[in-house]
């Protein structure tokens, strides 16, 4: 799982992940619920790059990241 940051912008919602951010993670929704589902789209997709290409998949502080290797489903409140 990833920390990922939301934040109202004008008319739309834009959306980065902070451990990630080098990977060029942020991206945007016209909802929320739209910029977590584009977010989590592109968390995806740096991930299964770097697990391709046998790099190693970027470490931050507990709270931002954890990897497993089953799916996971992530709630905050």
């Amino acid at each position: 799982m990833f920390r990922v940051v939301v934040e109202p912008d004008e008319d739309k919602w834009a959306v980065h992940c902070p451990a990630l951010l080098k990977y060029a993670a942020t991206s945007w929704g016209d909802t929320q619920e739209e910029a977590l589902k584009n977010i989590q789209e592109v968390i995806q997709m740096i991930v299964q790059e770097l697990t391709e290409d046998s790099d190693p998949i970027p470490e931050g502080p507990a709270e931002e990241v954890t990897v497993s290797t089953e799916p996971r489903v992530a709630v905050t409140i």
